[in-house]
């Protein structure tokens, strides 16, 4: 046999033990990604251990985000839970769905509210087609897992919005579906965060080989708050900044962290890791619990600190690991997402508020639109931390407000000064407006509405369009119930 012969036969050799693998390469980059979404409740902006000031730690997290992009301007629609989620698993704005709070829009003292709030829908309504039924048309397997918060008289189960499997629990046994509050779980299952990731992974695990898309939601770090004893333990022993939270925030982060490396763990067990599409970020602020200085506010206001989340994004081979983008998005930007990675079509009739972040995700591209926006028509009591002054003296988390973000600026529109105190004629004066550049100011420390005029009056005008546009419900100009204590320099 020749030299030249033998080399043939050993190329022949080579090329048919490759063949399969070649193949099975060209099969999995032709497969439909699979969807991860972990939805943390109550996490800050500062409260993850790769932007945070030391005290908090979250490896598992700090280890995606290595791996991943990450988003130092994403953002939930909304400062509080129910609405946030409606936003998201609808990618609608809140005036296409009028969830706004939890529960109600006229919470606080009646007396120090100058209008009568927009009423709130108690969850998110069934003919609002979902994320999960847009996947679910394009052959994807769906699971719900951990809080839903949409389920009041005005919405639907997860079950009735396009989810096959869906499952609850504090760690102790299985919740009614749809279930509302929040509580403890037993000491070596903080809030049920292993009990949901072991449920998330059984069902990724049984759906390996057919597209998923599997909704993660936790309960934690939501009050109640509770760690592990020997997590509790660990950041006992840890000193303390300024503006640090306690040790039992800091551990009950920990502990869900962990379960976060749980399914990062099943994924690579699997070998699933290469053709899922992951994403984990928060649903609004933090708490009072946690300061989350620089950045103002905390949950339920719009100030940056109750709606400036974590967002990681990890998609290989098309996410680059250490990527990092400043370019603000949102969590209505999740479903077009979605959608265009699965190939899947827009639902007939569907109207959509966000974009697609592939062009972002890829680095080939830029998003088309130039702002985000946020509605509250109503009131939230319990002030936050360092709000609006007035607020603060009132007794109010936020007061009714739209928002715009434009690049680095941010304005806030204040509806009572706004219809009750001369409106644009009267904006040096009535302090309906806010003006931020957040590019040098991210703590919204320093108002430049009445120095920087004229991009005050193009974010301006750009909000109201938006909120003509979107058909925004606004507040009425009358309370026959407003009998303030005492307004002294109400607007300032």
């Amino acid at each position: 046999m020749s030299r030249r012969f033998r080399y043939a036969t050993m190329i022949l050799g080579l090329a048919i033990l490759f063949i399969p693998l070649i193949l099975s390469r060209s099969a999995a980059a032709a497969q439909k990604p699979n969807i991860v979404l972990i939805f943390a409740d109550d996490q800050g902006w500062k409260d993850i251990g790769y932007q945070g000031r030391g005290f908090i730690e979250t490896p598992n997290l700090d280890r995606l985000a290595a791996e991943s992009m990450v988003f130092t301007s994403g953002y939930a629609s909304a400062g509080n839970c129910a609405p946030s989620r409606a936003c998201l698993i609808s990618g609608n704005y809140t005036p296409r769905h009028d969830v706004y709070a939890v529960f109600s829009t006229e919470r606080g003292k009646k007396r120090e509210m100058r209008l009568t709030p927009v009423p709130n829908k108690s969850g998110l309504a069934k003919q609002n087609v979902t994320m999960a039924e847009a996947l679910q048309a394009a052959g994807y397997v769906t699971g719900h897992f951990g809080k839903w918060h949409l389920a009041g008289p005005e919405g639907a189960l997860p079950s009735e919005q396009g989810f096959d499997v869906t499952f609850d629990s504090f760690g102790e046994g299985e919740l009614r579906e749809g279930s509302e509050g929040n509580q403890k779980g037993p000491t070596e299952d903080a809030k049920g965060v292993f009990t949901l990731t072991r449920k998330a992974c059984e069902f990724i695990e049984a759906n390996q080989h057919r597209p998923f898309f599997c909704y993660l939601a936790h309960h934690a770090i939501h009050s109640p708050l509770q760690g592990r004893a020997e997590t509790l333990e660990k950041f006992q022993a840890k000193s303390s900044g300024k503006h640090d939270p306690s040790p039992m925030y800091a551990a009950c982060t920990y502990d869900m962290d962990a379960s976060v490396g749980m399914l990062l763990e099943k994924l690579d067990e699997l070998h699933l890791t290469e053709n899922t599409l992951l994403v984990y970020t928060s649903d609004n602020g933090a708490t009072q619990s946690a300061s989350q200085e620089p950045l103002r506010g905390g949950k339920g206001g719009y100030y940056e600190g109750g709606i400036r989340e974590p967002l990681i994004v990890r998609w290989p081979g098309v996410t680059q690991p250490g990527g990092k983008s400043d370019v603000p998005v949102i969590n209505v930007d999740f479903y077009p997402t979605f959608l265009e990675a699965a190939g899947a079509k827009v639902p007939a009739g569907k109207i959509l508020d966000g974009e697609s972040l592939l062009p972002l995700l890829s680095g080939e591209g830029r998003l088309k639109r130039t702002g985000i926006f946020w509605h509250f028509p109503g009131y939230l009591d319990r002030p936050v931390i360092r709000g609006r002054e007035l607020d603060v003296r009132t007794g109010f988390r936020s007061r009714p407000v739209s928002v715009i973000r434009k690049g680095d600026w941010k304005l806030h529109l204040f509806h009572e000064e706004w219809q009750l105190d001369g409106g644009r004629e009267n904006l040096t004066a009535n302090h309906a407006v806010e003006l931020y550049n957040l590019a040098d100011d991210i703590g919204e420390r320093h108002d430049l509405a009445t120095v920087e005029t004229d991009k005050r009056d193009d974010l301006l005008n750009d909000l109201l369009a938006w909120l003509q546009a979107s058909e925004a419900k606004i507040p009425l100009p009358t309370n026959p119930k407003f009998a303030p204590v005492s307004r002294k320099d109400a607007g300032k």
